[in-house]
């Protein structure tokens, strides 16, 4: 292969982009299995595409999906390195360079390539000139309007803030507006929201231009409302830029129907803000009242994509409202508008999840999982399920999957390190303990599993359950565990305290087992007794607890009346 250019200037994923296409035109099947991240990378393959900034809305990919398209880019490219016959070298050049959607797959793909013979030669210089970022106004506005609708917030902020220098509001208002919106969408997205806000402040001082001064108002309102720190969003704030966008949008507009849609997207921002104050009424009315007036304007058929929008809108509203079977129904409607939106198909897994529908809810996670492509949470929420169906093996790749491409992932990593443990791999489940706590030293629940893992092999574990219950006063298993600790040890009266924190907190059947088994020790029969009783009174008993249990409460009955 010649070498790939990985120069920023060339765009997201230069270089590895040629990369990934020459292995697809090499390995058609194993490419249409990576169908949804190898298009998102190089676009070019998908022959039946619009480009994604014609696409009417936009949709605005979180800033983390390039994390989920790297996973999948460097499982293609694995599963192709596995199966070369002999050593295989790739060049590519100005890698330090490069955008940081390409810095990132390469360091997705060289662990995933370590046992195959594929080897990148990685070089900070090259063969060719850097290319520069686009200069011509034309030429600007569409590389950033394409790298904001592909979700390549980086790249797009560089050309925005590159197009911006080059004119002044004086000299070119519509091309300054176009590159100072686009970096602030670029940097909210980026979580740096607070340099937005300044950047629609300045647009503001700019001019006085209706349209321009409308967009302003609405981006700073959802800046207060969704993007801010949580320190600094301000729902009062939100609502008086929404209704200054509304009282804007009332003349800003020579067409009569593009009113009626601004207005009625303006009004779902309120209608945000109205769930989250605890008015659901109020947000379901004026949700109801947009979507009436947004089908009188359009056509048949005509931008399904917003009509599913205020669908999906309305979807959260009642299950706020506590109709989860509305809530369904307008999903199902939802997806049947915009069948390609991996969000939708999450949130109707999760209702399916909530009523008990364990199947469909796993087949739309692996939808999503697909779409997403690779939603971490999808894979995360699919493993709960298959763990509580016994799937273990379904359940552990699915965990290992989602913490591949989001190590941070606590849930996951605890459902992990609990699964293993339960099998009892302890050296597995250890090393992905320590793992997690190298990226969250305080968290409770590895602290408290890495304790259970040191009781098993009889090693110190006191303290690590000491340190989880100082996290969390609520961790009924830390209670437990140090309570066996402290039993064991011959301190059956630290133990009973420890126990009472967590009956307290439990109705479950295990503590108060162990708590009768406490007080059994030091002579307490009759409190003893109650709680072997209560602990048998409990639904949905194992055969083996439910016998100890009888053995144990007749062993009180026992020595109470000798």
């Amino acid at each position: 292969m010649t070498p790939f250019d990985c120069h920023r200037g060339h765009g997201p994923y230069a270089g590895v982009a040629g990369f990934l296409a020459s292995i697809a035109a090499d390995r058609p099947r194993l490419a249409a299995r990576h169908q949804v991240e190898l298009h998102a990378i190089a676009p070019w393959l998908d022959r039946t595409a619009r480009p994604a900034a014609e696409e009417e809305p936009i949709r605005f990919h979180p800033a983390r999906r390039t994390a989920c398209l790297a996973y999948g880019a460097a499982e293609f490219a694995a599963s192709w390195a596995g199966t070369l016959r002999r050593p295989v070298t790739v060049t590519f050049e100005h890698v330090a360079n490069a955008d940081e959607t390409t810095a990132e797959l390469l360091d997705t793909l060289l662990p995933r390539i370590a046992a195959t013979p594929l080897r990148l030669d990685l070089r900070d210089d090259g063969t060719a000139d850097p290319a520069p970022l686009p200069s011509a106004p034309d030429a600007v506005r569409a590389a950033l309007g394409d790298s904001l609708a592909r979700g390549f917030y980086h790249h797009a902020a560089r050309v925005a803030a590159h197009g911006r220098a080059a004119v002044t509001p004086g000299g070119d208002l519509r091309q300054w507006w176009a590159c100072s919106t686009g970096l602030a969408t670029a940097l909210a997205a980026l979580d740096r929201a607070d340099e937005a806000l300044e950047l629609y402040d300045e647009a503001r001082a700019a001019t006085d231009d209706p349209k321009i001064n409308m967009s302003a108002a609405y981006a700073t309102a959802m800046l207060y409302a969704r993007h801010l720190s949580a320190a600094d969003q301000d729902p009062a704030q939100a609502r008086h830029w929404l209704e200054e966008a509304l009282r804007l949008a009332e003349g800003g507009h020579d067409d009569q129907r593009h009113q009626v849609i601004s207005t009625v997207f303006y009004e779902q921002g309120l209608a945000l803000l109205d769930a989250r104050a605890g008015a659901p009424a109020q947000a379901l009315r004026l949700i109801d009242d947009g979507l009436a007036r947004l089908t009188a304007v359009l056509a048949p058929g005509e931008h399904p994509q917003h009509l599913a929008r205020l669908r999906h809108n309305r979807a959260q509203v009642h299950l706020a409202l506590g109709d989860p079977e509305q809530a369904l129904a307008d999903l199902d409607t939802v997806i049947a508008h915009d069948p390609g939106n991996s969000e939708y198909y999450v949130d109707r897994a999760a209702l399916h999840r909530a009523a008990g529908r364990t199947q469909p809810a796993i087949k739309d996670y692996g939808t999503a999982i697909r779409l997403g492509p690779h939603l971490p949470e999808a894979y995360y929420n699919r493993a709960v399920l298959h763990l509580e169906r016994g799937r273990d093996e379904r359940a552990r790749e699915d965990l290992e999957h989602a913490l591949a491409i989001d190590p941070g992932h606590l849930d996951a990593r605890i459902a992990l390190v609990n699964a293993r443990l339960e099998r009892g791999a302890l050296d597995a489940a250890e090393r992905d303990a320590l793992a997690g706590l190298a990226l969250a030293p305080k968290e409770p629940a590895l602290l408290c599993t890495l304790g259970l893992i040191r009781s098993e092999r009889g090693e110190p574990s006191e303290e690590l359950f000491t340190q989880a219950l100082e996290g969390d006063q609520t961790l009924v298993e830390a209670w437990t565990n140090r309570a066996a600790v402290r039993f064991e040890r011959g301190e059956v009266s630290a133990a009973v305290a420890d126990l009472d924190r967590a009956v307290a907190l439990s109705s479950a059947p295990e503590p108060r087992f162990n708590r009768g088994t406490a007080l059994a020790r030091l002579g307490r029969w009759e409190e003893a007794a109650r709680d072997f009783t209560d602990a048998l009174a409990q639904p949905g008993l194992d055969r083996a607890l439910r016998r100890d249990l009888r053995a144990e409460l007749a062993r009180c009955r026992n020595a109470r009346s000798g």
